[in-house]
């Protein structure tokens, strides 16, 4: 398999620029709702809350944190689903209810030891703006509202919960050097088991 020249068409699109932003990330920091869910909310009649998530995109944080990035979310709503779904990808660190984001953020680099351009941010909304300014490399889904993604430095290919947070995953891992050895590796280990 020639992993390279599959990674490298994958990423054909993406600009020099943002690989060099990449490069100096050392955190991902995403909202959920519209980044990791496609937005929606379902309630059932005993007021349950119910939300899909994209399992790819819940997959590289493993392999992110593995490479040595950390890995948090600062999200706008209180939701147990997204809390458990937090706690079970074994984010470092997980802010629900969060009405003014600049704030944790300031918080989060101060107990991080971290510097604004360190951080590649995932956001959607108004909420997300104060973040989405400030950090090294901003992201936002292809669905984002059109008044935000002219903040963004990258525009994502995909929708909010169709893996714009796998798609920046990839992009942190292959800037480090480690998503072509990672595809290598577990492709040897999948062919010597044939």
């Amino acid at each position: 398999m020639e992993t390279e020249k599959i990674v490298a068409d994958y990423f054909a699109h993406v600009s020099e620029e943002i690989w060099e932003r990449a490069a100096n990330i050392k955190l991902l920091i995403t909202d959920i709702d519209g980044v990791m869910t496609d937005g929606g909310i379902i309630y059932d009649d005993n007021k349950l809350e119910f939300k899909k998530f994209n399992v790819k995109d819940g997959l590289i944080v493993y392999h992110l944190r593995k490479s040595g990035l950390m890995v948090g979310a600062i999200t706008g709503r209180e939701s147990y689903v997204v809390q458990n779904r937090c706690e079970e990808l074994k984010f470092d660190f997980h802010y629900h209810g969060v009405k003014n984001k600049a704030k944790k953020f300031d918080e989060v680099l101060e107990t991080l030891e971290l510097q604004a351009e360190e951080v590649a941010f995932i956001g959607d909304d108004l909420i997300d703006l104060p973040i989405l300014a400030r950090v090294g490399l901003a992201v936002v889904p292809l669905d984002a509202l059109e008044y935000v993604k002219p903040i963004a430095h990258y525009v994502s290919r995909f929708k909010g919960g169709e893996g714009v947070f796998r798609e920046v995953g990839d992009i942190l891992l292959h800037a480090g050097q480690h998503l072509v050895p990672l595809i290598e590796t577990l492709s040897l280990q999948e062919n010597d088991k044939k």
